[in-house]
């Protein structure tokens, strides 16, 4: 996706444009958004970030990674289905309007969606799951706010769960880190998690809630979890 730079950044406090109203990108049942003020700490993109000119060979890559559309047909993600609400903020409290936001991760089967993942294993079977996008693309809007649908983020060997995150805006630039399940227990087993300082955590930490029933099944197949987190960048 290109990144179309915007000059606009709100000066606006999140306090106060909370009170202004809900906004619809806001999940029902989602948990009290939680401000940190610190920025989320910088982390690596990773071997499985897939690149620009490989996502160029498809078009569906947008905040919806729970449907891939292949001919006709539109398949469905496994896993718990996640819907992740964010708002962009910098560590002044300001708003960050037109922040492009992009999220990776592994799928239930745990492998990503990247060029240097075999689609297929030694015995001709598909080694991902084929409803899962595995990459998404976003942009947030006056108030800093954007949405996913996803899937909760499942472990792999040697790393917990944990979803992949990169913004960027003419006001910090590029800006990458990762989301963990708060409490998840091998959170404590993370290299990476472990290396985070602790008054660092609380900024990557998402806290999950079960929707309420009308929420959950208001789109497709059910919302099992949803989340509402601040993304927090330098001001």
């Amino acid at each position: 996706m290109p990144v179309m730079p915007t000059s606009r950044r709100q000066l606006v406090t999140f306090a106060a444009a909370s009170a202004a109203g809900a906004a619809l990108s806001v999940l029902p049942g989602a948990p009290a958004l939680a401000s940190s003020r610190r920025a989320l700490r910088q982390m690596t993109d990773g071997p499985f970030y897939p690149p620009a000119r490989w996502r160029a060979q498809w078009s569906d890559w947008d905040a919806d990674l729970t449907r891939v559309q292949q001919g006709r047909e539109t398949l469905v993600a496994r896993g718990e289905h996640l819907g992740l609400s964010l708002v962009v903020a910098d560590t002044a409290g300001r708003l960050v309007d037109g922040a492009e936001v992009e999220i990776w991760q592994c799928d239930t089967m745990q492998h990503y969606r990247h060029p240097d993942v075999p689609r297929e294993a030694a015995d001709r079977t598909i080694r991902f799951d084929p409803g899962f996008q595995g990459f998404g693309a976003g942009r947030a809007d006056a108030r800093g706010e954007l949405s996913f649908r996803t899937i909760r983020p499942v472990a792999y060997p040697g790393r917990t769960p944990h979803i992949h995150v990169k913004l960027r805006h003419v006001s910090f630039g590029e800006w990458t880190s990762q989301l963990f399940v708060a409490g998840d227990p091998g959170n404590a087993r993370d290299f990476l998690w472990r290396n985070v300082p602790a008054d660092d955590r609380a900024a990557l930490e998402m806290r999950l809630a079960k929707p309420p029933a009308a929420a959950a099944a208001a789109e497709g197949p059910s919302l099992a979890w949803v989340t509402r987190h601040e993304l927090v960048v330098p001001a």
